[in-house]
């Protein structure tokens, strides 16, 4: 064999094995990154939806609504407020130093007679105080109006809850729905089945298997109705309670615990106690008789206090040598100042007198809403109480009908197989059993809400 196929043959062996290694690497890799996919996968699909309770989602919806937090900073704002006035009753403590000079008048004295000297040092501390009327009912206005914030935000608290279960168990119910469509349409499909069987077999006219397709069909756009309003309802609760947008996360169905209600005496004697509400009219009451206040203090005096310890000289010294005097000497810089001054209003064209009329009328304001807010809420927690008695008899009455309804519905479907009954008696069944467990649903979503209104008024029970 000649050397030119020698070692064209070589090189083809040569290209032959790296082809051959290439491949070979390149399902290693790739059996690698499966196997690394395959670690990673179950790690990802392990990630389940979150669990979300009732206390959970209050949870959340306390850091996350707007309007919740919006009445929580104005309670942090009123408090802050509380905290400055308070702090303008007492004396306060300053530091200053600065340095003025002025053209010399060419006698050594400056040419501005307003002035000390051409160089003027000044270091010092001033403790400064104001005794006024107006200072301590704007204290007690501030803490008035603390107390309304505070009441206001246990108001939206409790609002807050109220929304948290309304949308929480609407969401439940909603699912509820949409699984009791899915069962209704599979017996829709069972039936109809049944009755082309029969039809085939000559027992049941063609219009029965005609009804029994309608009942399916009908069925089936309700399932797509009921799906839909089961993810609005889902996406509602996910935006109250979530600060980015999350749909992974289940809740939980424990509607079928129903806690007893209290005596109506026990829920009034809560009620006056723990009514938010009431304790804002009444803060706000106090408030609105702290502004009459502070209104009438505009025609009293007010007196101010300094005191000033430093240096005020034209050396930056505590001391310094006078060649003025006779005979010259050290003087001392350092030292102290005091003034009082005693303001007296006469005359504002009118304006103290318009503030204090301002403010009466408020406080007449003030007084006829909390006078209402006292009659509402007797009124309100009847009506709440009653509302609730009423909605925890109806449950075990619509129980016992979702029960008789899926009798009813096995007893009809048997009587028609065997030929004792019509078709239109089978539908009738079929959807009174979805309306009385839909109504069972939208009693127990009922309850819930009637006790979580009652509760604004009374608190936890």
């Amino acid at each position: 064999m000649t050397p030119y196929w020698t070692n064209l043959i070589n090189g083809a062996r040569r290209g032959f094995k790296a082809v051959l290694l290439c491949g070979i690497a390149s399902n290693a890799l790739s059996l690698a990154s499966a196997q690394e996919a395959n670690q990673v996968q179950p790690a990802a699909s392990s990630a389940g939806p979150l669990t979300i309770t009732l206390q959970d989602a209050v949870a959340r919806a306390r850091a996350n609504e707007p309007q919740y937090r919006a009445a929580l900073t104005q309670y942090g704002v009123a408090r802050g407020n509380t905290v400055q006035t308070r702090a303008a009753m007492l004396p306060n403590v300053n530091y200053t130093t600065s340095y003025i000079y002025t053209q010399g008048n060419g006698t050594g004295g400056p040419r501005f007679i307003a002035n000390n000297g051409v160089h003027e040092y000044l270091s010092q501390g001033n403790a400064h105080e104001v005794l006024s009327l107006q200072n301590v009912a704007d204290y007690r206005r501030a803490r008035a109006e603390e107390a309304l914030a505070k009441a206001r935000s246990e108001i939206a608290t409790r609002g807050l809850v109220v929304t948290v279960v309304q949308a929480y168990y609407g969401s439940v119910i909603a699912q509820r729905k949409y699984s009791t469509t899915q069962r209704a349409a599979a017996e829709a499909k069972h039936f109809f089945d049944i009755t082309q069987k029969l039809e085939r077999g000559g027992e049941v006219a063609h219009s029965d298997t005609i009804k029994a397709q309608l009942q399916l069909q009908q069925q089936q756009r309700t399932l797509q109705d009921t799906e839909l309003e089961m993810e609005r309802t889902r996406l509602e609760l996910a935006v109250i309670i979530f600060p980015n947008f999350n749909e992974n996360f289940t809740t939980v169905d424990d509607l079928e615990n129903i806690l007893p209600l209290p005596s109506f005496q026990e829920v009034e004697a809560q009620a006056g106690n723990n009514n938010p509400q009431l304790r804002a009219a009444t803060a706000a009451l106090r408030s609105a008789n702290q502004e009459v206040a502070v209104a009438w203090s505009s025609f009293l005096p007010a007196l101010t206090m300094d005191y000033f310890y430093g240096i005020d000289a034209s050396h930056f010294a505590v001391k310094e040598f006078d060649r003025t005097l006779i005979p010259a000497r050290n003087v001392h810089n350092l030292g102290y100042a005091a003034t009082a001054t005693l303001e007296i209003p006469i005359w504002n064209w009118g304006s103290s007198r318009s503030k204090v009329k301002s403010a009466g009328l408020q406080r007449n304001q003030a007084r006829i809403e909390l006078s209402f807010a006292q009659r509402k809420m007797v009124a309100d927690l009847k009506t709440l109480y009653t509302e609730s008695q009423v909605a925890r008899a109806a449950l075990e009455s619509l129980r016992q009908s979702a029960d008789l309804a899926a009798e009813s519905l096995r007893l009809t479907t048997l009587r028609y197989q065997a030929g004792d009954a019509t078709v239109l008696e089978v539908v009738d069944a079929q959807n009174t059993l979805t309306s009385s467990q839909n109504a069972l649903g939208d009693g127990q979503l009922r309850f819930r809400t009637a006790v979580a209104n009652l509760q604004t008024l009374t608190g936890t029970f």
